[in-house]
């Protein structure tokens, strides 16, 4: 496993692959696709290399949209970073799908964000607590709100990934769903409340706001929470993250086996 990228921003040399596609799940929300640009831009920083966005869904440019004008400016060699944090349906349908007779070389595709072989991505639990500290309030306990799946390996990760957010702040945290799963963030707010709680914040696990962002910010304010937090957006440890994915990916399309070290 890589290091840790400590500072992000930091230009680093020219990739062997030509160019890094931040693959998103997409909204109608403008907002949302503000909020990938900017984390494409802040990848960009460290990346001495083309990087580009692509939606799943709901907005433009489409994969293979993005891909063809790749091979078209003499772009051959893509890395493919899926903005996904579980491997439910968009994962195993959507993403191989809009990925489909790609117009030149198929791209070398990393796995989801939210993925990780052994335990939740440490950075994205270093993302989460960055988000709820600017919420700038005392809190109690925790609840992690998340989109929902009926995926119950997607919502196991989930609630890992809210495990590991509680061991870290050394406070109770919960997992709640926007949508499909149980409980609904204000479900989780009451159970918390239940166990003692008495100051619960939310910590947004998503990468961009949307609908769902939204329903989840309506379920946890009428539950009363003291406060939200913002999506992941451009957090330096997804930035990290990120960069670090690409790197293993040029690894393995260069055919070596073992992870570069980097500062």
């Amino acid at each position: 496993m890589t290091n840790v990228i400590e500072t992000p921003h930091q230009q680093v040399a020219e990739s062997a692959a030509g160019a890094l596609l931040l693959l998103a799940h997409g909204s109608f929300d403008a907002q949302a696709q503000k909020s990938t640009r900017a984390l494409a831009r802040a990848v960009g920083l460290s990346l001495a290399c083309r990087v580009e966005v692509a939606y799943l869904r709901h907005a433009d440019p489409t994969a293979r949209q993005v891909l063809r004008t790749l091979a078209e400016t003499g772009h051959g060699r893509v890395v493919v970073v899926p903005l996904l944090l579980t491997s439910a349906f968009h994962a195993r349908v959507d993403l191989p799908r809009a990925l489909s007779d790609p117009p030149a070389l198929a791209p070398v595709v990393t796995p989801v964000l939210g993925r990780s072989p052994d335990a939740p991505d440490r950075r994205l639990v270093a993302a989460l607590r960055r988000r709820l500290t600017e919420l700038d309030v005392a809190f109690d306990a925790v609840v992690m709100a998340a989109a929902g799946s009926s995926d119950v390996e997607a919502c196991s990760s989930v609630s890992a990934m809210a495990s590991a957010l509680g061991a870290d702040l050394g406070l109770p945290c919960r997992a709640g769903f926007a949508s499909t799963s149980s409980p609904t963030p204000g479900e989780a707010v009451a159970q918390l409340r239940l166990e003692g709680a008495r100051r619960v914040a939310v910590a947004s696990y998503c990468f961009a706001p949307g609908r769902l962002f939204r329903q989840a910010v309506d379920s946890s304010t009428a539950a009363g929470v003291v406060g939200v937090s913002e999506p992941l957006g451009d957090a330096p440890e997804l930035v990290g993250l990120v960069v670090e994915r690409f790197h293993e990916a040029c690894d393995v399309k260069a055919g070596t086996a073992v992870l570069s070290e980097r500062p």
